[in-house]
C-alpha cells in the first residue's frame, strides 16, 4: 500500500488527511485501505485531537473508481468489495476524534459519502456535490444522502443524479461556510484549533456521544450522555476545566 495516495500530516494536535490520487482522487481498493489505516491511526494517536479531510488538486473525490469494480462471476468478490466500501466511511464516522471535511472541489458518489462521514463541513466555491450512481448502473448512497438532506432533495439527488453547488448547500445550512479555494484550509483550521484546545478526553467522549445519540430514542440518548458526564467528572481534565473557569485563566489539559 502506498502512503502517497492518502497523506497524513500532524502538527499542533491537528491531523490533515489529503486524498492524493490524481487526476480525480477516485477511490480504488488501495486508496480505501489507506483511508482506513490512516483514520485508525488517528483514533489511537495521543498527539492528534482533531482531523481535517481534504483533497489534492481541483477535485475532492470523483467517487468510486469504476475500473476497480468486483467481478460478479467471482464468488465472494462483491462481499469483499462491499465490506471495504462500508469501512471507508465507517472509519471516519467511528474515528475517536472529530473530523472536519474541507471539500476543495467536486465530491461525487463515494466522495460525497466521505464528506457525510465527517462531523463538520466546509467547502470551497468550486465544490459541487452529487450522487450520480443512477447514471452508471449502480444504486447506492441513499443512506449517506439521508444524513445530510431533507426528504425531497435527498430523493431528487438519488433519483436524478443532479449536482448541487457549495453555495446552495451553504444557503440550506448544510455546510458551515462556502469559501474561496485559498481560504478553505485556513477556515477549517480555525475550528480545528478551537477543538484541539479542548480537553482531549472530553472531546473523545463528546464524539462518542454525538454518534450514539443519533441511534437512540431521546430518553435513552440523554441517559447515555448523563453516564458520560458522570465518568468525565472524575477526570483530572474536568477538575482543571472548572478551576480554570473560576480562576479566569486558560486551562492546561493532560488528557486524563
Amino acid at each position: 500500500m502506498s502512503d502517497d495516495i492518502v497523506t497524513l500530516e500532524v502538527s499542533d494536535h491537528i491531523a490533515i488527511v489529503t486524498l492524493n490520487r490524481p487526476p480525480v482522487n477516485a477511490l480504488n481498493r488501495a486508496m480505501r485501505d489507506r483511508i482506513v489505516a490512516v483514520f485508525d491511526q488517528i483514533s489511537e494517536r495521543s498527539d492528534v485531537r482533531v482531523a481535517i479531510l481534504t483533497g489534492n488538486g481541483k477535485v475532492f473525490c470523483s467517487g468510486a473508481d469504476l475500473k476497480d469494480r468486483p467481478d460478479p462471476a467471482k464468488v465472494g468478490a462483491f462481499h469483499d468489495h462491499n465490506r471495504i466500501t462500508r469501512e471507508t466511511g465507517n472509519c471516519i464516522r467511528e474515528c475517536s476524534k472529530p473530523v472536519i471535511a474541507a471539500i476543495n472541489g467536486v465530491a461525487l458518489g463515494a466522495g460525497l459519502g466521505l464528506m457525510a462521514s465527517c462531523d463538520i463541513f466546509y467547502a470551497s466555491e468550486e465544490a459541487v456535490f452529487g450522487m450520480p450512481e443512477i447514471n452508471v448502473g449502480l444504486a447506492g448512497g441513499a443512506a449517506m444522502l439521508n444524513t445530510l438532506f431533507g426528504r425531497s432533495l435527498m430523493r431528487r439527488m438519488f433519483f436524478t443524479g443532479v449536482r448541487i453547488s457549495a453555495a446552495e448547500l451553504y444557503r440550506l445550512g448544510i455546510i458551515e461556510a462556502c469559501t474561496s479555494k485559498e481560504d478553505l484550509i485556513p477556515e477549517a483550521m480555525k475550528i480545528a484549533r478551537e477543538i484541539a484546545a479542548k480537553s482531549p478526553i472530553a472531546m473523545e467522549y463528546a464524539k462518542n456521544a454525538a454518534n450514539m445519540v443519533e441511534l437512540m430514542p431521546p430518553r435513552d440518548a440523554y441517559r447515555f450522555e448523563q453516564n458520560i458526564t458522570m465518568a468525565l467528572s472524575k477526570t483530572e481534565d474536568a477538575k482543571e476545566a472548572r478551576m480554570a473557569f473560576l480562576e479566569k485563566r486558560a486551562p492546561v489539559f493532560k488528557g486524563r
